[in-house]
């Protein structure tokens, strides 16, 4: 896979007026609360990017090692490399994060493997990963996961202890979807309806309403039937 300029998350920093401000919201909740009861030791981050989540370690952990298929815009990746194929020694590491990298890896029961390879015996695997999402980082893009898909690989790699967690629920992927679609029927595009669209956009604060309306909805409505992302936390097995 060789991919340049992708958009790299470099801020946990994200308001009302923020187009992607749902899926962050219940996203980064989550992530904080998975880092915050299970992290500890020697950590490895797959597809770690600029690193984004590493404020939420801090303090928990005794080192942090980051592996990417290529380098970050801000230099930060330790280990250049797919993420089927770490150059790590068998049982090396406390804690393996990874976030939204499972979709774009066309072999990602391989990626697990080399997960549960690297975590030391009752070590902790936290991942997230789309359940519903349009496509993106194209043509690198193969799989979204219900909680029973994640639970089945999981389990057939070896990994216990499966705990799953929604990451909102419908409300917040509809409002979150329909940021999406309203984005991409207005930028990129010249015409006239996609001008008029974007300035809407705009001049209305639309952004803020539908993430200030969808975020209200999903808190006093919880249906979690249908969710943009699920956070996994797994152990490999301690004997």
């Amino acid at each position: 896979m060789h991919v340049e300029n992708l958009e790299r998350l470099k801020s946990l920093d994200v308001g009302k007026s923020d187009h992607n401000y749902i899926v962050y919201k219940f996203l980064f909740a989550d992530l904080k609360q998975a880092i915050s009861a299970n992290a500890q030791g020697d950590v490895l981050d797959i597809g770690c990017g600029n690193k984004p989540y590493l404020p939420f370690f801090e303090g928990k952990i005794n080192s942090y090692t980051g592996c990417d298929i290529i380098q970050s815009d801000k230099q930060l990746v330790d280990i250049i490399c797919p993420a089927t194929e770490i150059p790590l020694p068998d049982n090396t590491k406390d804690t393996v994060f990874t976030t939204q990298v499972i979709e774009h890896v066309a072999d990602h029961r391989k990626l697990l493997s080399e997960a549960f390879r690297i975590l030391k015996p009752g070590g902790c695997l936290i991942l997230s990963g789309p359940m519903a999402w349009e496509h993106h980082e194209e043509p690198y893009d193969f799989f979204r996961f219900t909680k029973y898909g994640f639970e089945y690989i999981l389990n057939e790699t070896g990994f216990t202890d499966i705990t799953i967690t929604p990451n909102g629920g419908k409300w917040a992927m509809v409002g979150q979807l329909l940021h999406n679609s309203l984005r991409s029927s207005c930028y990129g595009k010249k015409s006239t309806r996609a001008r008029v669209l974007k300035g809407f956009y705009y001049v209305f604060r639309v952004k803020w309403i539908i993430n200030t309306l969808f975020a209200w909805l999903d808190k006093i409505d919880k249906d979690y039937s249908s969710t943009l992302n699920f956070v996994v936390v797994a152990r490999k097995p301690a004997n």
